[in-house]
């Protein structure tokens, strides 16, 4: 691989890593404040793709790249207000059981509204096109805008819990909800605010990932298992260690589709006979692109073997 192409790899990498993040510090935040694991996240997202490619159709891209999370922001309320909190008296199992309904019900409705076949979700004229080229390859401006508003998220969520008073009131409801509540704030409202909040961060990964990719009803279960994967080797409820694991994977399954080598080439260059006749040679000559899908899975089990609560996970319930 040349120095340009890696570059490139890198920068999608890197890219693909920032989308994962945004998707996931929303999951990670309502997980971190409610102990709440949202199966329907993905769902989300995708339901966020759609809404922003339907306020795209009528508004423009600029319109629904405010719009979109918006309506997600209100949607996530009204589940909180009116579903979670209904089943949070009998615990985590009920929440778990209600987001995965929750999932479902969002995929149906979406294959009712737009159908089960992609729809042509396209980037603005302003952001279609290359940024760069290095040698022979370009790196897509639309790319470039994903990491800024990746990397505008993550310093504005840092703003909001380090630097200001209701990011105090936010953590300490967190730790001391009781406490919280006997100075005179609400926290279920907390809560609500909390769960709308992530699931507008998931309706504007939809609309900047739908836009960048493909829109269509299989997306949020294409994403989904990563998206727990990025959670649970960042650590259950750590923004640092989602942002630190989802750059790690995003370049991971960038770079490994690019590689076409195998153990039988590594062998076979070392001096030793890997053949058709070997033993497992269906295995031996799968190559790293053909594995690319596999890996973070595999990374994620070797991560639960190893450290259990991730890279930097502070909550074991």
């Amino acid at each position: 691989m040349s120095l340009d192409i890696a570059l490139i790899q890198l920068l999608n990498g890197l890219s693909y890593g920032l989308l994962l993040f945004l998707l996931a510090a929303g999951l990670t935040l309502i997980f971190s404040m409610m102990g709440v694991l949202n199966f329907a996240h993905a769902s989300f997202y995708m339901l966020g793709a759609y809404l922003g490619f339907q306020a795209a159709q009528w508004f423009g891209f600029w319109v629904a790249l405010v719009l979109a999370p918006a309506l997600m922001f209100a949607f996530g309320t009204v589940i909180e207000r009116w579903g979670l909190r209904r089943v949070h008296k009998w615990g985590h199992v009920p929440e778990l059981l209600f987001t995965f309904g929750l999932s479902y019900v969002i995929v149906e409705l979406v294959q009712l509204i737009w159908g089960r076949v992609a729809v042509p979700y396209r980037v603005p004229a302003e952001l279609d096109g290359p940024l760069f080229s290095v040698g022979g390859a370009q790196f897509p401006a639309f790319r470039a805008f994903m990491m800024l508003v990746a990397l505008g998220v993550l310093g504005a969520l840092w703003w909001l819990l380090a630097r200001t008073r209701i990011g105090l009131v936010i953590q300490a409801a967190l730790t001391h909800p009781q406490q919280v509540e006997a100075l005179g704030h609400n926290v279920p409202r907390v809560f609500m605010l909390v769960f709308g909040g992530g699931s507008a961060l998931a309706g504007l990964a939809g609309v900047v990932g739908g836009a960048a990719f493909v829109t269509e009803p299989g997306m949020a279960g294409a994403v989904g298992a990563v998206l727990f994967v990025v959670i649970v080797i960042g650590g259950m409820g750590s923004l640092a260690g989602a942002f630190i694991a989802a750059l790690g994977i995003g370049c991971l399954q960038t770079f490994a589709v690019g590689i076409d080598a195998s153990l039988a080439g590594l062998f076979n260059a070392a001096g030793a006979s890997i053949t058709p006749q070997t033993w497992g040679y269906s295995v031996w000559r799968l190559t790293l692109a053909q594995a690319a899908p596999v890996l973070p899975y595999l990374l994620l089990v070797l991560m639960l073997i190893v450290r259990p609560r991730g890279l930097l996970g502070t909550r074991e319930d």
